[in-house]
């Protein structure tokens, strides 16, 4: 029986790519339109509403079509600049006219004016660190939850790491579920890590500017002196350790940086996690882990392919994406979504029943 959904800043839908087949996504919602054209793309049978959410006439669109259509399930994933751990000492009257940290309370009004059986509220683990205004108190999102929701559903939080659920990455995810008192919804059970090697060692060797012939499969083409760098850095190193070959700018002098920024991954462990900035050598953990070469120098003096970058993010090989989309989009969005496995794993299991408590 299909479960008629509605999702919420939807993005390009990246997170939605492998949604199990009886999940029917009837509206969704984004606030940029090359976002929103790019999830018309992956789901063209879908209502794609493009706009604010806090406008009155878009919100009452997205309530009266979920209503219409009996929809019962609810995917969110507000945007994460809300109101840090610190907040009541850092700025908190820049916070509060920053409406952007409000979202979540639109995404409980469309709760409010709907009937929905299961909902699953996910974003990066700091979110539930922070505190939100309610009432004339500021409060974890899980009592706000907790004291506007608990007589109707069960609620709970947990971390899980997408290296626990077969994708080659290390990326921790906040899920937050509510199902109705009286159902059922289990969590996933986890699953033997996949290494790198795993994942993407059976693809051809590139060096930067190459293009392997295979969909996806090309290099970026890098700055030569982050090469000469990187050729010298071996597998779990940052070249800003290098004594002699390190990032150096253009007049030759040494690039400070963190000890997680030039460095190259390592095969035996699942990728680190890809964020927007995946596309850059010189940020977190990006680089290949490379190859030693007869001269002792290493290979692959660059970031992952995008199709490595498919991989291990669980998203289908065979992806298309709308013409004119950019390497740095493409990065970009992957950057900011949950992976699409994780999401499937979780949706998959409405109406399962746990096999134990906790």
């Amino acid at each position: 029986m299909s479960l008629k959904t509605v999702s919420l800043f939807s993005s390009a839908g990246i997170g939605e790519l492998r949604l199990p087949k009886n999940v029917e996504v009837i509206v969704a919602n984004e606030l940029l339109e090359i976002r929103a054209n790019c999830y018309r793309f992956f789901n063209p049978e879908t209502k794609t509403i493009c706009g604010s959410i806090t406008n009155p006439d878009i919100k009452n669109e997205i309530i009266e079509t979920a209503n219409k259509n009996k929809c019962k399930l609810l995917m969110a994933t507000p945007p994460c600049q809300g109101l840090s751990t610190l907040g009541k000492n850092k700025g908190q009257e820049q916070y509060e006219n920053d409406k952007r940290n409000f979202l979540i309370f639109d995404a409980l009004d469309v709760i409010d004016g709907c009937d929905f059986d299961y909902i699953i509220i996910e974003n990066v683990p700091k979110f539930i660190e922070m505190y939100f205004p309610f009432g004339k108190e500021y409060l974890h999102l899980e009592e706000i939850l907790k004291r506007k929701y608990d007589k109707f559903y069960n609620i709970e939080i947990r971390i899980l790491n997408a290296k626990d659920y077969g994708i080659a990455q290390s990326r921790p995810r906040a899920i937050i579920k509510l199902w109705k008192i009286g159902l059922n919804w289990a969590w996933p059970k986890p699953q033997k890590e996949i290494t790198l090697k795993e994942a993407i060692g059976h693809l051809p060797s590139l060096e930067p500017g190459e293009d392997s012939g295979i969909p996806w499969h090309y290099a970026k083409a890098q700055n030569p002196r982050a090469v000469l760098a990187m050729r010298h850095t071996p597998p779990g190193k940052s070249a800003i350790a290098n004594e002699i070959y390190y990032p150096k700018k253009e007049d030759g002098t040494r690039i400070k940086g963190f000890h997680n920024t030039f460095k190259r991954m390592v095969w035996e462990q699942p990728c680190p996690a890809r964020t927007t900035f995946c596309g850059n050598i010189s940020s977190h953990n990006n680089v290949h882990p490379g190859y030693i070469m007869p001269d002792g120098t290493y290979s692959d003096p660059r970031v992952l392919t995008l199709l490595e970058t498919f991989i291990v993010s669980s998203i289908p090989e065979n992806i298309k994406f709308p013409n004119g989309s950019t390497d740095t989009f493409i990065r970009t969005v992957i950057g900011e979504a949950i992976p699409p496995r994780l999401m499937e794993r979780i949706v998959e299991l409405v109406g399962e029943e746990d096999e134990h408590n906790g």
